[in-house]
């Protein structure tokens, strides 16, 4: 039944090969139910409810993803997203969470609307191919970062942002380690490469303390009732809201379409620059961002890692029901998700300005070298790129290296936009252009000259 529901033989793939890709994308991206208590908490929200939320909303609108579109794409809460919510409206801006989920549900409500004008799968084909391609190298350049940045192999440096870590501590060793293992596994082309690595990063973990043991291996998950349905979307209308509304609506466009068209180019389901069946994709995306508000949780975006579950191999809906099952079976069995996608805190002094700052952050070993590979499998798109033709070269330049330095998708595709529609416009090949690329690189100039003045 699977096999003909989710046309597994026509796409060229297996159940076995579907439940790997699954079980790595899951394994990738569980760091969200244990970050995302951490950042809403910080607004006030329960923490307890907010992990059961988002083990459930995640769950949801990943069956949707693969119902709706089939195809192997997990959906969760935005990182980014997140913070913007909790430490920018709620703490900063002073509005009540309750409010907040509001915006957060209208944002949905409009997303989801949206669908009747066919507005999402029309960017989608008007982003012309060298920037698709841009997009893909880009995220692959931000999975890397992020995957040096847990790994331990970069750190902070107040002189030059970024230098070479130490390799004298454990969870940079157990990185290493996990990283050398699934290179070797994948240069002998071997399935499931990539979840192996992390496993194995895992045991060696263990005997060196990184890793360690859980206490407990099934609880019960903490009640949702703190967060669920406590959304006030009168008092976001009330408050005039528009402006954050918007912004919601903003971010979740455009990061889940440049994580859709990254993924799709490098599982190959672009076809003649189209992404089939988009809309669905996108619709499953904007209807878990109206369940997760009113679960009592942020934004929902197709997520990157799910790349990691392509490279090995996934590509329908299969593997991205074996995710949301997992993110169920984490609610009872969150000890042990912990210990593998859990975080382990370092401590290091550094000197800023003359004088020692100790300061503590937190390195995830076990899944980091995952990320780093997917990272440099999604570098092959730049072969796309045409790059004797400097208007379109140089907007994708600078879409796939802001990417990484702003640790944002949006702006990455902000720069790429703006750069190109300028480049089109002053060399007279302004009809080489979709309209809609001159529309958002006006709205992303808007929205840069509004935030520069607050």
């Amino acid at each position: 039944m699977l096999k003909r529901h989710f046309n597994l033989s026509e796409k060229g793939t297996n159940l076995r090969t579907e439940v790997l890709a699954g079980t790595t994308t899951f394994a990738t991206m569980a760091y969200i139910i244990f970050v995302q208590p951490v950042v809403l908490g910080a607004a006030g929200m329960d923490a307890g409810a907010v992990f059961t939320s988002t083990c459930l909303i995640t769950a949801f609108a990943t069956v949707l993803m693969a119902l709706l579109a089939n195809y192997p794409v997990a959906v969760a809460p935005a990182m980014g997203h997140n913070f913007f919510f909790a430490y920018m409206v709620v703490l900063t801006m002073k509005v009540p969470w309750q409010t907040a989920l509001g915006a957060v549900f209208i944002s949905g409500i409009v997303f989801v609307a949206t669908a009747s004008f066919g507005l999402r799968e029309t960017i989608i084909a008007a982003v012309p191919e060298s920037l698709k391609s841009a997009i893909a190298v880009g995220i692959g350049l931000l999975i890397t970062l992020i995957g040096m940045e847990w790994a331990g192999l970069v750190r902070l440096d107040p002189n030059t942002f970024v230098a070479l870590g130490s390799f004298n501590n454990k969870p940079v060793i157990v990185a290493l380690l996990g990283l050398l293992a699934t290179v070797i596994l994948i240069a002998r082309k071997v399935k499931g490469a990539i979840l192996y690595g992390i496993l194995f990063a895992a045991l060696v973990g263990i005997p060196l303390g990184v890793v360690t043991r859980p206490e407990a291996v099934v609880s019960l998950p903490p009640s949702i009732a703190p967060t669920v349905l406590q959304l006030d979307v009168v008092a976001a209308l009330k408050q005039n809201l528009i402006g954050v509304i918007f912004i919601f609506f903003f971010l979740d466009l455009f990061d889940t379409v440049g994580s859709l068209i990254g993924i799709a180019k490098q599982a190959g389901f672009m076809k003649e620059g189209k992404l089939p069946r988009a809309g669905r994709a996108l619709l499953a995306d904007a209807i878990g961002t109206v369940g997760s508000a009113l679960m009592g949780n942020t934004t929902m975006v197709s997520y990157v890692e799910s790349a990691s579950g392509v490279a090995v191999g996934g590509r329908t809906g299969v593997a991205a029901l074996v995710t949301a099952g997992l993110f169920l079976v984490a609610l009872f069995f969150s000890p042990v998700v912990q210990v593998i996608s859990g975080g382990y805190p370092l401590h290091e002094v550094i000197t800023m300005q003359g004088q020692q700052v100790a300061r503590t952050f937190t390195l995830y070993p076990v899944t980091s070298p995952a990320l780093i590979v997917v990272g440099s499998l999604m570098m092959k798109s730049v072969r796309d790129i045409e790059w004797d033709d400097f208007t379109e070269a140089l907007p994708a330049f600078l879409m796939l290296v802001m990417m990484p330095l702003t640790f944002s998708i949006t702006d990455g595709i902000a720069f790429g936009f703006i750069s190109y529609a300028l480049l089109k416009l002053v060399t007279g090949r302004a009809k080489e252009v979709h309209w809609l690329i001159y529309v958002f690189a006006l709205l992303f100039i808007v929205r840069y000259a509004i935030s520069g003045l607050h």
